[in-house]
């Protein structure tokens, strides 16, 4: 089960869906009055309260924002726009409250008409119009909502490893030989298009939690694409250990300066250790480092076992921290 609700977030239907799911329901309705002036007026106000239901209901689907974790806010920001996200929820809102007083209004107004049909056609007109009005708003929600769904559960509450490096490093490939995760891989750079959440399981109950970033360029905050944007969000707000990934080898197609750039960049970003691994050892190692090579699986191990051994270090510390006391007013 996710964290947050996005996946829950059903299909957000067009204005035309809503205007005839609606009208559909309200003409129902009308066949079982006898009366046609009763039946014209019973026909307004299930219209109005079907469009107003509907409208409410996609405004409540979505989950308060300010309640998720940095992360999902952070991501989310990145790919959608919460400002913009918030005017559409706004708009639909003051839509379903005019809905529901313009049916109101013409259904009070019938009870006195001499004839009610043009009544519930002004009726039907003007709601079918407020409805139109917030087209593009709608649609933008649902684009919004099949972008969020996708999102990645990720666990505040496991120990957390974010793999970052730079693209085609050998990051896939490490979360694909230690944990749940099944990504992509291929030869080519920007492989992962999103963040990637994996888990291994350590004894009977505990696991720890892998993220795997895209590839992080080295350049300046502002000149970095949606993307790695997501990487960094998940490197500051994520990780209780950042292991770095360098290609010793170049293979990857960045120089080794770069890299090391964006490990010193990374270091500063955080408050966690960080710890340099060399991939694509077996091409070429750097003194003083551990080494792995995804490709042959050794070394793989060995760097498992140091990511586990912070682990056990914060649980140790932990356990060690005393209750905090009490304050006094």
């Amino acid at each position: 089960m996710r964290t947050v609700e996005f996946e829950t977030i059903p299909t957000v239907p067009t204005a035309d869906e809503v205007l005839d799911r609606s009208l559909r329901r309200a003409a129902a309705k009308r066949k079982l009055k006898i009366n046609v002036d009763r039946a014209n007026e019973e026909f307004v106000r299930a219209v109005a309260k079907a469009i107003h239901d509907k409208l409410k209901s996609v405004v409540s689907s979505f989950p308060s924002f300010e309640r998720l974790p940095p992360f999902y806010q952070e991501v989310a920001e990145i790919l959608v726009s919460l400002d913009r996200l918030k005017k559409s929820l706004g708009a639909v809102t003051w839509a379903a409250d005019q809905v529901w007083v313009i049916g109101s209004g013409y259904t009070r107004s019938m009870r006195s008409a001499e004839d009610t049909g043009p009544k519930r056609r002004q009726a039907v007109a003007r709601i079918a119009s407020i409805v139109h009005q917030i087209e593009d708003d709608l649609i933008y929600l649902n684009e919004a909502r099949n972008l969020l769904r996708k999102l990645p559960h990720v666990s505040e509450d496991e120990f957390t490893v974010v793999v970052a490096g730079f693209p085609n490093v050998g990051k896939s490939s490490f979360i694909r030989l230690v944990s749940t995760a099944d990504p992509e891989i291929a030869a080519y750079p920007f492989t992962t298009k999103g963040v990637i959440v994996g888990h291994r399981k350590i004894g009977k109950r505990d696991r720890i939690q892998f993220i795997d970033t895209p590839g992080v360029l080295e350049r300046p905050a502002n000149e970095r694409n949606p993307i790695e944007r997501q990487a960094v969000s998940a490197i500051i707000n994520t990780a209780d250990i950042v292991l770095f990934i360098l290609d010793a080898s170049e293979h990857c197609g960045y120089s080794l300066d770069d890299q090391v750039r964006l490990l010193d960049e990374i270091r500063r970003l955080v408050d966690v250790p960080v710890v340099t691994v060399v991939n694509k050892a077996d091409i070429r190692g750097i003194e003083g480092y551990p080494a792995m090579s995804t490709l042959t699986g050794e070394g793989v191990e060995e760097v498992l076992d140091l990511l586990l051994t912070f682990r056990k270090e914060a649980t140790k510390t932990s356990l060690r921290e005393p209750p905090q006391p009490e304050t006094q007013e």
